[in-house]
């Protein structure tokens, strides 16, 4: 599938080996401005806290009054989170910091789901 001129193909952590395009210009002033205000290191920004420092940095012919920021914020992290660009951490709540070292790494696969990883609520179910 070819991107089409002035697209981005992004990705989601969250759903592996799927992809689909967005507006570059919105991807790459998003992108910028998250990676000036991550940390290096832990601890990192929360989701919160990257939405409100990115603001500033976001070109306001793009996001006028912060608008859509949101949406935005989170595509471009779940994007960079699976290039292995920025790293989630293990606290809670979630934190996210830029990745150390000398390049992107491969996000790592999810663990596989069994039959006994859901967690049980109530009683007894027919599978």
């Amino acid at each position: 599938m070819d991107e089409k001129p002035g697209r981005v193909r992004i990705e989601n952590v969250n759903h592996p080996g799927s992809s689909t395009t967005v507006d570059g210009g919105m991807y790459h002033a998003m992108r910028e401005a998250i990676l000036a205000v991550l940390p290096e290191a832990a601890p990192g920004l929360t989701e919160a806290q990257m939405r409100q420092a990115v603001l500033p940095k976001l070109p306001d012919a793009l996001f006028p009054g912060g608008d859509r920021v949101g949406w935005w914020a989170k595509a471009v992290q779940l994007d960079l989170e699976a290039k292995g660009v920025i790293a989630r951490e293990s606290a809670r709540p979630l934190r996210w910091h830029r990745q150390a070292g000398p390049g992107p790494r491969p996000a790592e696969p999810h663990p596989p789901r069994g039959p006994g990883s859901l967690p049980q609520r109530g009683g007894r179910r027919a599978i």
